[in-house]
């Protein structure tokens, strides 16, 4: 009875609160149709809320607005944002035609550059040209600088190759600026400025102004070296890299040197203390705490997110440690120096590490921290149930009915099945066998398991968060099966629950050696099918052994007419020369298959298929209603059915008999 008052006293505060943002302003916006966004005025309402905006990228603060349902935030001034702008003094050459508000990702964003100001690709909204062909865009936090930044005609310029815009600014206050240096002096960009909108150049109008046409330098102490521009490529002799545009010269010695490469003054071969690789030309140096840098690791974030770990990494310069043991990046399986730089777990007991170039290679797959309060969430993992509501409960609290957002109706907890049916777990299309909920009033079934999966968590393939969503029929993305019931969403990609639960780094039977996941080894061919890896590879850190998301996920067993006993997952074959006994064609020794000791059968992973076509649209069905024939094999039809939407045809068919 106690337990009875308490569900209740749950409810109503439920309703209460969904009263209550009801009452509250909301709007409904246009990259996030599904749900409204209620206003949150006050800051002390999102005190203890972690969330960054959908908008612009920054730490969420009020007023903003926010979505009740899901993780999805915008400040009021990014959601108030204008869908499109006349036009933008940055991009005169297509004032007439305008700009359209953007989000990213799309599948097709391989064409989409980064913002024309600041050179950054993230996810966040952008404006766009309205032209046909041209992808020129501008994140919306740069957008704002057209309102407070007066900005002049592109000009050209000796230092540059490339006409540069002149931004004079009447405050220095203004944030975005800040977060760049300039190229030069590298300092904080507080003043006004020349940018280019072609390329990543930003100068100091004082700096441009300033820019010495003579020097000395350590790299050339024999001729003073002079001011020069080539609109071809130059050869800088200390990176011996490639460059076009300014540059300081020695006519008589043929030495060239990069005006980035100028700046500096330490030369020499060094080993970097941040990234513990070597670096042969330009080294940054503090005499105060004896350490060199790369020039690119001078601002090194000191604490990261990576997606491939729960809990925050932190830089350190050496690590300490009273075991005499060899650490191993997670990421490449090779040595860790640990008296040089790298990134690390600081929870204790967690001996996570990685080498910062590894870690910080992708920067779609980590995100900096850039304030230390946010820690306070360190041992916390993000994420939000699956279970709309629990409507009643055991004496041992487990939830004996609930709401989920996959059906519409109530489900109960089940710990067998009373007949002796083949029930399929309608969330992993797996077979149900004990521990279950289901629906009283239509058949439908879930695992206690898949009942329990988050709705929002994060997967290391991405650093955004993944969602769990309830499609009817749709292909994995990671292994291209096709797959009902539940999928993650993952950026823009779906992946199928087998894919998901599948780890970055593991243990397969078909090898001796852990295999770890590979961003760039979509260039690898799969030991187990042949077949091109994509997206990205598990590959071995000892030997050239790699496997694709489909070959890893295959079921170890499985049933087909040709052989009565089950066929078995096989990594090894030593005939000369085999054939499979479905399609009767000749099979690769080398590559897996399927088995039957007994019976010395044998068959492809996957078989060579015809797609079977129809005239009209075809719509698929989980369960079938009533007796009906497949069109293609005449057998009964009772599960995963696609049937015609025209009302007069009846044409039907098994979803495997597609296939053929």
């Amino acid at each position: 009875m106690e337990m009875e008052n308490e569900n209740e006293s749950v409810s109503v505060s439920e309703n209460e609160n969904e009263r209550h943002f009801k009452s509250m302003q909301q709007i409904q916006h246009a990259f996030h149709e599904e749900h409204p966004l209620v206003l949150v005025a006050e800051q002390s309402n999102i005190e203890g809320l972690k969330a960054y905006c959908d908008g612009c990228g920054e730490l969420l603060s009020a007023p903003c607005f926010t979505c009740i349902h899901c993780n999805y935030n915008l400040h009021k001034q990014c959601a108030e944002a204008p869908l499109s702008l006349p036009n933008h003094p940055l991009h005169p050459q297509h004032s007439y035609v305008g700009f359209f508000l953007r989000q990213r990702p799309y599948p097709s964003d391989h064409k989409v550059y980064g913002c024309e100001l600041c050179k950054e690709k993230c996810n966040m909204f952008f404006y766009q040209c309205y032209h046909l062909g041209c992808w020129f865009s501008i994140d919306i936090k740069c957008a704002k600088l057209s309102s407070s930044y007066k900005f002049n005609q592109p000009s050209k310029h000796d230092i540059h190759q490339h006409p540069l815009t002149f931004i004079e600014s009447p405050t220095s206050t203004i944030d975005v600026p800040k977060r760049f240096n300039c190229s030069w002096c590298h300092e904080t960009l507080i003043d006004a400025i020349y940018f280019c909108c072609d390329c990543p150049f930003i100068i100091h109008k004082k700096c441009l102004d300033e820019l010495p046409t003579e020097i000395d330098h350590l790299t050339h102490r024999l001729h003073p070296l002079i001011l020069n521009r080539s609109d071809s490529d130059y050869l800088c002799n200390p990176c011996q890299k490639k460059h076009s545009g300014p540059f300081y010269s020695c006519s008589l010695c043929h030495f060239n040197i990069n005006v980035e490469c100028a700046w500096p003054r330490s030369t020499d071969s060094f080993i970097c203390d941040a990234c513990g690789t070597q670096g042969n030309y330009i080294s940054y140096t503090c005499s105060t705490c004896c350490i060199t840098l790369h020039k690119k690791y001078i601002s090194l974030p000191r604490i990261i997110k990576f997606s491939r770990h729960d809990h925050y990494i932190f830089h350190k310069y050496f690590l300490q440690t009273r075991e005499l043991t060899r650490q191993d990046c997670k990421i490449c399986f090779k040595e860790v120096r640990l008296e040089r730089g790298s990134y690390s777990c600081g929870k204790q007991g967690c001996n996570y590490i990685v080498h910062v170039n590894c870690v910080l290679e992708n920067d779609k797959l980590y995100k900096v921290i850039k304030e230390e309060k946010q820690c306070e969430e360190f041992y916390e993992k993000s994420m939000q149930s699956s279970i709309i509501h629990v409507i009643e409960v055991n004496e041992a609290r487990e939830a004996t009915k609930i709401e989920h957002f996959s059906h519409q109706h109530c489900l109960v907890l089940a710990y067998k099945m009373e007949e002796k049916i083949d029930r399929k777990c309608d969330g992993c299309m797996l077979p149900i066998s004990n521990i279950f909920y289901y629906c009283s009033e239509c058949p439908f079934f879930l695992h206690k398991t898949c009942v329990e999966l988050p709705r929002i968590k994060q997967h290391w393939f991405r650093q955004s968060n993944a969602t769990l969503n309830f499609d009817s029929f749709k292909t994995c993305d990671f292994c291209d099966q096709y797959c009902s019931g539940f999928f993650y969403h993952v950026g823009y990609w779906d992946m199928c629950l087998r894919c998901a639960k599948v780890a970055d780094i593991i243990e397969c039977e078909g090898h001796q050696h852990f295999l770890f996941f590979d961003f760039k080894g979509s260039e690898k061919f799969c030991n187990g099918c042949g077949n091109r890896c994509s997206p990205g590879a598990f590959k071995c850190g000892k030997c050239k052994f790699a496997l694709d998301f489909g070959c890893l996920t295959l079921p170890h067993s499985a049933l087909h007419k040709i052989d009565e006993h089950m066929l078995n997952l096989t990594y090894h074959d030593d005939k000369e020369q085999s054939y499979c006994d479905i399609c009767e064609q000749e099979r690769d020794p080398s590559r897996w298959y399927y088995s039957c000791s007994i019976c010395d059968t044998s068959a492809h992973l996957k078989l060579p298929s015809y797609y079977y076509r129809h005239n009209h649209d075809l719509k698929f069905y989980r369960k079938a209603e009533g007796y009906l024939e497949c069109s293609f094999c005449g057998k009964l039809c009772q599960e995963e059915i696609l049937k015609c939407e025209k009302p007069a045809c009846n044409y039907i068919i098994h979803n495997e008999c597609r296939w053929h």
